[in-house]
């Protein structure tokens, strides 16, 4: 239990920044799963417009610091490169 006026304070923003950083990253992995599921089942059109809208918020997790910016490009080089192949089959 905190027992300074600060410490109180520091509780409170971690409460809050945790529960922004919970709900991006929460975001953030629902979108990269759509995004496999959709590539998993075959669905090439599907897959092409979910990677499009998951790449723009892994870039804004990235920067509002709740991933690392190499893991965030990362995971965007891994995902494109399975839609990638998935469209190059056909």
């Amino acid at each position: 239990m905190a027992n300074h006026k600060s410490a109180e304070k520091r509780n409170r923003q971690n409460k809050i920044r945790n529960a922004r950083n919970t709900h991006i990253r929460s975001t953030m992995r629902t979108y990269v799963k759509k995004v496999r599921t959709a590539v998993s089942d075959g669905d090439k059109q599907t897959a092409q417009t979910l990677l499009e809208k998951a790449v723009p918020y892994i870039d804004k997790a990235a920067s509002k610091g709740v991933i690392h910016k190499a893991t965030a490009s990362r995971k965007i080089s891994r995902l494109s490169k399975l839609v990638d192949a998935m469209v190059a089959q056909a």
